[in-house]
């Protein structure tokens, strides 16, 4: 894993991953279950567009998305008082073998037994999400691939995922590597990796 030190949302972090798959993009190449999702091919041309403009597709910012942001410092801080582990913030890391793939951890840590990193995600939901996800008990869907994408890029054992509010008990899960749905995962990014720099290459030479 090369790990980048740009702070996660400035712009230079942005350029880093412009035109690569992201973790956070992920579950739009592969379902939880581990087939190739239906709105593949539009997250595929949003990389192609991305490469061939140099421009970043713009996102919304949401109310529940400024709230994570606000409140990721405190989830960071309850998991590192509850571990007792130091939670080491960084930027993008890329994949070893795939260049084009990489993911944004929330926090890094070092296993002491190990000697190998392994990670964090961090959620916070609205009050009632956060019960619909208290009340599940298990990560979320719509975050099992973003997760994965994690444990694959990192070559880690496991991952920690946190879903946080403030006046909530959080939701804590460790979640182990599943080489399975990594494998399907890596097969269904080699094609869509194939396919974007082919039709950049194509797209490019009609300009």
């Amino acid at each position: 894993m090369q790990i980048r030190n740009e702070v996660q949302g400035t712009p230079e972090w942005l350029q880093t991953r412009l035109g690569m798959i992201t973790g956070s993009g992920m579950s739009r190449l592969i379902t939880s279950t581990g087939k190739r999702s239906t709105s593949a091919e539009g997250y595929i041309n949003q990389l192609i567009a991305e490469r061939i403009t140099g421009q970043q597709t713009p996102v919304h910012v949401t109310a529940a998305m400024e709230r994570g942001s606000e409140l990721e410092g405190q989830a960071r801080s309850y998991y590192e008082m509850i571990f007792d582990s130091a939670v080491k913030q960084v930027g993008f890391c890329i994949h070893d073998q795939f260049e084009d793939i990489g993911i944004s951890p929330d926090g890094l840590i070092l296993d002491p037994n190990t000697h190998k990193f392994y990670g964090l995600e961090i959620k916070c939901p609205s009050a009632s999400t956060q019960v619909a996800y208290l009340r599940a008990g298990k990560v979320p869907t719509e975050y099992v691939a973003q997760v994965q994408a994690c444990i694959w890029v990192a070559d880690a054992d496991y991952w920690d995922f946190i879903s946080w509010h403030p006046q909530m008990k959080p939701l804590l899960i460790r979640v182990f590597r599943d080489d399975d749905f990594i494998g399907e995962m890596a097969a269904i990014c080699q094609e869509a990796i194939e396919s974007i720099n082919y039709n950049v290459e194509k797209l490019r030479s009609k300009q």
